[in-house]
């Protein structure tokens, strides 16, 4: 009996973990392999294999969202918001999600990536600048930055110009290319310039002229005129000079009978 408990035993171990998974072990050995498991309840799960306990499920809290319900096989799934990630595999806790040119810390957030590093993926570490191009014959053009390595290309060859006879290939005009200017543009330009330059010089002399008099004028005392004024052609005026023209004549007149007075006056004596 035994050897049959033990054959049981093993039957029951097998089949526990692999035809009825999802089921907690009661009881590691008995005469009935079904009797030996019993199915998680409701709200707990088992992964592992000759359980005695289901734990209980989780739940999606803070920055973790729900993603798949929980299975009597299998735990909850949860996911983080956008802009975060999962901190471990079986996501439960969240981290900030480092971009390009960045690094995540043992404190949950991020970090630039140091002088001399480069990160050009999400959430990974930042990792040090290539010394040199990957084929020998490429040479280095860009030395890399947090987010890039550095970039390589093939050299270019020095760009040679084309020989060409000028008796052979005669040169055509290009529209689009400014022409020279002719001489006689720049003949009438010298002209206009000069004709210019002659008519600042007058005006500059016109007014040197003008303030050399001003101050001339200004320096010499100025003798005010005796101005005599014509008679006026007023009638008053005129009343008054003909008044003393006819007073002078009577005066003449009165002079003139006395003479005449005194000569007979002699004649008579």
């Amino acid at each position: 009996s035994v050897n049959i408990q033990s054959c049981w035993c093993l039957i029951c171990d097998f089949a526990c973990v692999d035809f009825f998974a999802g089921n907690r072990v009661v009881k590691l050995s008995g005469p009935n392999p079904e009797k030996l498991c019993t199915p998680c309840e409701n709200g707990t799960y088992i992964h592992q294999s000759l359980g005695f306990e289901c734990p209980s499920c989780i739940q999606c809290v803070g920055a973790l969202v729900h993603f798949k319900d929980c299975t009597p096989k299998s735990n909850t799934q949860c996911k983080c918001k956008e802009g975060l990630r999962c901190g471990d595999a079986e996501c439960t806790f969240c981290t900030d999600e480092c971009g390009k040119g960045e690094e995540p810390t043992k404190k949950r957030d991020c970090r630039p990536c140091p002088k001399g590093t480069f990160n050009d993926q999400i959430h990974q570490n930042c990792k040090a600048f290539s010394t040199r191009c990957p084929d020998p014959t490429h040479i280095i053009v860009f030395q890399g930055n947090a987010s890039s390595d550095i970039i390589c290309e093939l050299p270019q060859p020095p760009t040679t110009l084309p020989v060409t006879n000028p008796e052979n290939n005669p040169v055509k005009p290009d529209g689009n290319k400014e022409q020279p200017w002719p001489m006689e543009s720049f003949a009438v330009i010298g002209f206009l310039m000069m004709c210019l330059i002659v008519f600042i010089v007058l005006v500059s002399a016109l007014i040197h002229c003008k303030g050399k008099k001003e101050k001339i004028q200004r320096r010499t005392p100025s003798k005010t005129p005796i101005v005599i004024s014509n008679p006026s052609d007023e009638p008053r005026t005129l009343i008054a000079i003909e008044c003393s023209f006819h007073e002078a004549q009577q005066e003449q007149g009165s002079s003139t009978e006395s003479l005449i007075s005194k000569d007979s006056e002699q004649e008579i004596v």
